[in-house]
């Protein structure tokens, strides 16, 4: 379904001896135990795994979200495992983009407002060639005077995709972002995550746990009880069913959180 993406050097986000314990002595949870991975710059990647593997866990420390209990994370050459509250805040906001599962929009904002509301945050000017290219790569020209009620789904979710994409943030971090749509508005959620890969240059890791959305990715990173279990390049749905289904003969029952 997809064609592998070229290396591209150093790694967009790559995590050593990531690990988080919850709790202490026969109470402590594992949900990490020494992630080492890395996330290829230029590349869409999904991250999957069974319920409970740490799959949620790891997309937030990667993202700067919450803290780990030892190990590092760097974004590209900044290590975010060394950053206070302030600095991290600083770099969620210019280097790195999101899109939830819930589309997060303001309802008395119009389209084009939600979109550019980052860099009004921010106190930046909107490039206006960069915000065409994301309007009419994701196909939202009609609809920047409408608000989110007037939307369906899928034009609301594309609308939360050019708001993460809007400061050209280095990296974005997609959380189950077809969750709460319908097939159809799904497919062409995950083709525009892909074409924002392809055509826009972004960087994309996804956490979802459903095969035929993983197959969008150039890569499958596959985890399971807080470890990294393998990977999937060129992904298709039959490949990734396979993949999970090795997991599951393989998973504990205890000692991890999603």
């Amino acid at each position: 379904m997809t064609q592998h993406a070229p290396d591209t050097g150093s790694p967009a986000v790559r995590a050593r001896g990531l690990t988080t314990v919850y709790g202490e002595g026969a109470a402590a949870v594992h949900a990490l135990a020494g992630v080492d991975v890395d996330f290829a710059a230029g590349a869409f990647t999904a991250i999957m795994g069974p319920s409970g593997s740490g799959k949620s866990t790891l997309m937030h420390l990667l993202a700067g979200l919450d803290s780990a209990t030892s190990g590092t994370v760097h974004l590209g050459e900044t290590e975010l495992t060394k950053l206070d509250d302030d600095a991290l805040t600083l770099l969620r906001r210019e280097r790195v983009g999101f899109v939830f599962q819930s589309f997060n929009l303001l309802p008395m904002f119009t389209a084009e407002q939600n979109i550019t509301l980052p860099l009004e945050l921010a106190g930046t000017k909107v490039d206006t060639g960069w915000f065409d290219t994301l309007v009419d790569t994701l196909a939202l020209r009609e609809r920047l005077t409408h608000r989110p009620g007037e939307l369906s789904g899928g034009q609301q979710q594309r609308v939360a995709i050019a708001r993460a994409l809007i400061a050209r943030p280095e990296v974005v971090f997609a959380d189950e972002p077809t969750g709460n749509l319908d097939s159809r508005s799904g497919a062409e959620v995950l083709s525009f995550l892909r074409r924002s890969v392809r055509e826009l240059g972004r960087t994309v890791i996804m956490v979802t746990h459903d095969p035929t959305a993983a197959a969008y990715a150039d890569r499958v990173v596959l985890i399971a009880d807080g470890r990294i279990a393998g990977t999937i390049d060129d992904p298709t749905p039959e490949s990734v069913l396979a993949g999970l289904d090795a997991l599951r003969s393989l998973e504990t029952p205890v000692g991890t959180v999603a």
